[in-house]
């Protein structure tokens, strides 16, 4: 074993290559990539499946990654054919860079630098995640991404930019709107202002107007900060 202190790169490289997952599937889709860009037949995709079938991660043959890609606990990540991650991306396991329906051409993300992708989150379609973005656990996005930016939820939606929150309802993930209790109280009010115009008509004292509260109201402070 080599002693942590005179580690050389060619030691980390041989290393990650031999004992971790995304070291091995990262390994044989760059050996792909190559026979891929040489025009090779058959050989990158069988590579591609075979690289799957032992690391449990995906990453096709023309997916274009710079380097310093780090996936950590990778099991069940896929990369798509058009997809492209610049330097120094943070994956975490169930990661996916998905396209939407059958269109050809680009069709997958784009990942700019720096950007830390959190466990099972899902990247569909020709978009842009900005330098720096930070993307939260089981978050599925489907728009672009401002750089330096946290997106969470489902759909994704910013909850900081540049540090800050940005302005609007949608910026709290926790304590958001409730859409279907706000149509219920409209619904509420005018089933009142009904009974209201009956009663009247009735010459009955009108009664009370029923309240419509969430089932679950969102408590404590928000995870988002600010």
């Amino acid at each position: 074993m080599v002693p942590e202190n005179r580690l050389t790169p060619r030691h980390i490289v041989v290393t990650a290559a031999v004992i971790e997952e995304d070291g091995r599937a990262l390994l044989a889709y760059r050996v792909a990539h190559a026979l891929d860009a040489a025009a090779v037949p058959v050989l990158p995709r069988a590579l591609s499946y075979l690289s799957r079938a032992l690391t449990g991660i995906e990453i096709h043959p023309r997916a274009r990654i710079g380097d310093g890609l780090f996936i950590d606990h990778g099991m069940g990540v896929v990369i798509g054919e058009t997809a492209e991650i610049g330097a120094n991306v943070t994956m975490y396991q169930g990661v996916t860079l998905g396209g939407t329906g059958f269109e050809t051409g680009k069709r997958h993300p784009t990942v700019q630098d720096n950007v830390t992708i959190g466990s099972g989150a899902k990247l569909l379609g020709p978009i842009t995640i900005g330098h720096g973005a930070k993307i939260g656990a089981n978050t599925v996005v489907i728009h672009e991404v401002p750089p330096n930016s946290t997106v969470v939820g489902n759909p994704g939606h910013p909850v900081r930019i540049e540090g800050r929150r940005p302005e609007g309802p949608d910026a709290d993930w926790v304590h958001l709107p409730d859409p279907i209790a706000d149509a219920l109280k409209q619904m509420a009010t005018r089933v009142a202002a009904l009974e209201r115009e009956i009663a009247v008509l009735r010459g009955e004292e009108p009664g009370a107007a029923a309240e419509v509260v969430p089932l679950r109201p969102a408590r404590g402070p928000s995870p988002a900060g600010g």
